[in-house]
């Protein structure tokens, strides 16, 4: 058997008994798979568990999502982050409705919100398109096997070179847990790492830049005003100001962001949730 043979090998051994047990693990169904790689992007999956849980239970479908009013989609996403998220997910879902799923990863990045590595996850996992869907945690692992930090080109062709034929989903969720419980960032745990000895460089990784910090920043107004829009209704700039305690600047600049996401929308003094 070749080096990347065995080294698969291993890996998929490894996963059989160490899978992680996220709720849409399993899942074929598109919708599903789709609602928790937008809530995982730029957030700890450990934090997504409960909102996949309670958005899904409300969307079950893409048809019970494009349907519903924008504040209910915001008010079950609101406190996960980045609520353009929602909205992309939302348009999405009546996308899906007026057209069908797409089935291939290339089709796929059609819907709103939805690039190239969110498109192979869901062509993977839901269709069974046989594409690597590369993101943090792979880029980190598959480095380390190569012994060259990888650009995102080369780091899609190393992927499809190290994809083992017809096992693309598993390997692909292999690779994500393995990144996220052995091969970590610092400190990579090489001693119970199941393909430690195939492994080129463990120090080879070059991570991406820290988000800025999240207090006081733009992303916190944003956040302040949405959570206060779903809850409280309209709202004027001083209203906001007085129940948020956010600097009128930075909270006018939270606004004039959300606007341009077409996550509020504002009609003179009046700041407000889209009715649709």
């Amino acid at each position: 058997m070749s080096k990347a043979g065995s080294r698969n090998a291993a890996l998929l051994e490894w996963y059989q008994e160490h899978e992680r047990p996220f709720p849409w693990c399993g899942s074929s169904d598109p919708w599903l798979i789709l609602v928790s790689e937008l809530m995982s992007q730029q957030t700890q999956i450990s934090r997504v568990v409960p909102y996949w849980e309670a958005f899904t239970d409300a969307f079950p479908t893409p048809e019970a999502c494009a349907v519903a009013p924008q504040a209910e989609v915001l008010r079950l996403w609101s406190g996960l982050g980045y609520n353009s998220r929602a909205i992309r997910l939302q348009s999405a879902a009546k996308w899906v409705i007026a057209n069908g799923w797409p089935q291939t990863a290339i089709h796929l990045q059609q819907l709103p919100g939805v690039g190239p590595y969110t498109a192979a996850a869901v062509a993977c996992l839901a269709f069974g398109e046989q594409v690597a869907s590369p993101d943090t945690n792979h880029k980190r692992v598959l480095s380390r096997w190569a012994g060259a930090p990888l650009d995102p080109k080369a780091l899609h062709t190393y992927a499809v070179d190290q994809l083992p034929h017809g096992r693309a989903a598993d390997w692909n969720q292999a690779l994500m847990d393995l990144g996220a419980t052995v091969c970590t960032t610092r400190s990579p745990r090489c001693d119970v790492c199941p393909v430690s000895k195939w492994c080129a460089d463990p120090t080879v990784y070059e991570p991406p830049n820290p988000q800025p910090t999240f207090d006081g920043s733009t992303r916190q107004a944003r956040g302040a005003v949405v959570r206060r829009l779903v809850g409280h209704g309209s709202q004027t700039v001083s209203q906001l100001v007085e129940a948020t305690a956010i600097e009128p600047d930075r909270l006018r600049e939270a606004i004039t962001a959300l606007a341009k996401d077409q996550v509020i929308s504002v009609a003179g003094e009046a700041i407000s949730i889209p009715s649709a």
